[in-house]
């Protein structure tokens, strides 16, 4: 099988299908997004979830209210303490989305073939309209249009529970803004108090946002994976987040590193910076050629995660460990240690993977201190399954 343009090894031998996976701690060096909400809100299924590979937990503000996501994400801070994996936090904004409100939360079930009369407006006949709900969608077709009632053919059977469906419209634009009065409170009030690092626009509109995207980002590659719905108010969040995991490591088993190296350090050009430069030739020398496999992890002390950021950006076929050396810093009536965040922002790489440095270190390097955090470094590796 050839296939450039997918990065993929060539060819793609029937060995490597068929070998079985090996459990390890990590089940994949690709991140995966897990969305916490009614079915996944535990302590116990959140811990189980990172356990399972989540990384980045996304806080859908379609869905519940700000005292909801308060409790999840409270939860969300007992089972990082009690599992010890570090979790960014990603604010998903509502954004130009239409909700229909069941106040009954009975069960509507639809047929297929059938019609139905809903009111509406700005629809035209041969349109389709996508509802969602809890558990399942349905596909409607506009047949007639009566002033505001709207006559649907029903494509699909479903049944639509729960309290909340969101609606979507083929064809015709919504014109409501991409960020949203209640988008903007929750960000200013919500995410601000509680230090969100990532946050998530949604509703891209046009093909021609995806191009544009494209044209600045021409490496195509994808660091994370993210299940919404799956993981929000699916049956099965855990074992979800765990099969997406070994579907990543088994696609990673036949990624083609050096043509993706070749291609990245094409892209970036010369001449390089001197970090920049630094970042490449660590992944040359230790993932690709006579020396890939001859190690089993490199290890980047970090203040900001710029540079093993940077080294990850070139996809060794080793896991980077990213020390993350904090700063104090005082307003003369406290200290305060900064590197929290910037080590759960790296959550998000493919294949970084930080832990926190003690601040009992001072953020001066020097030969002892260094050779300590190394050994802290490497104690974690070990314990963690990145270093043998």
């Amino acid at each position: 099988m050839h296939s450039n343009h997918l990065l993929l090894e060539e060819p793609i031998r029937m060995a490597s299908i068929l070998e079985s996976s090996k459990s390890t701690f990590f089940p994949a060096m690709s991140r995966i997004v897990g969305t916490l909400g009614i079915n996944s809100q535990s302590v116990e299924t959140i811990s189980a979830c990172l356990k399972a590979g989540m990384s980045v937990a996304r806080f859908d503000f379609s869905w519940g209210d700000a005292e909801f996501h308060q409790k999840t994400l409270e939860n969300l801070k007992i089972a990082i303490k009690s599992t010890k994996k570090l979790c960014a936090v990603m604010l998903d904004t509502v954004g130009p989305e239409l909700q229909v409100v069941n106040k009954s939360e009975r069960p509507v079930s639809l047929q297929e073939e059938t019609l139905v009369v809903k009111k509406g407006d700005t629809i035209f006949i041969g349109q389709y309209l996508f509802t969602g709900s809890e558990t399942t969608s349905v596909w409607l077709e506009v047949t007639e249009v009566n002033g505001e009632e709207v006559v649907c053919l029903i494509k699909n059977s479903a049944t639509l529970s729960g309290p909340l469906y969101t609606l979507h419209v083929s064809q015709i634009r919504i014109d409501l803004p991409t960020l949203t009065d209640k988008d903007k409170e929750v960000i200013s009030t919500w995410g601000v108090r509680n230090n969100i690092d990532f946050l998530s626009l949604s509703y891209t509109r046009h093909a021609e946002d995806v191009r544009h995207v494209r044209t600045v980002l021409p490496v195509m590659r994808s660091d994370a994976i993210l299940l919404g719905a799956e993981t929000l108010r699916g049956l099965y969040p855990v074992e979800t987040i765990s099969i997406v995991g070994k579907i990543c490591a088994e696609a990673e088993k036949v990624f083609n590193q050096d043509l993706y190296f070749k291609r990245a350090v094409k892209y970036v050009g010369e001449p390089m910076t001197h970090l920049e430069s630094i970042a490449s030739s660590a992944s040359l020398v230790l993932g690709t050629g006579s020396h890939q496999g001859k190690a089993s992890v490199i290890i980047c002390f970090t203040s900001s995660g710029r540079a093993a950021r940077l080294i990850a950006k070139y996809r060794p076929t080793m896991p980077v460990l990213s020390v993350v050396i904090p700063w104090v810093k005082t307003n003369q009536l406290r200290w305060k240690f900064s590197g929290a965040f910037e080590a759960r922002q790296s959550r998000i790489v493919r294949g970084l993977f930080p832990m926190l440095a003690d601040p009992r270190h001072p953020a001066e390097s020097t030969g002892a201190t260094n050779e300590s955090i190394l050994k802290v470094a490497l104690d974690y590796g070990k314990y963690s399954g990145l270093v043998s």
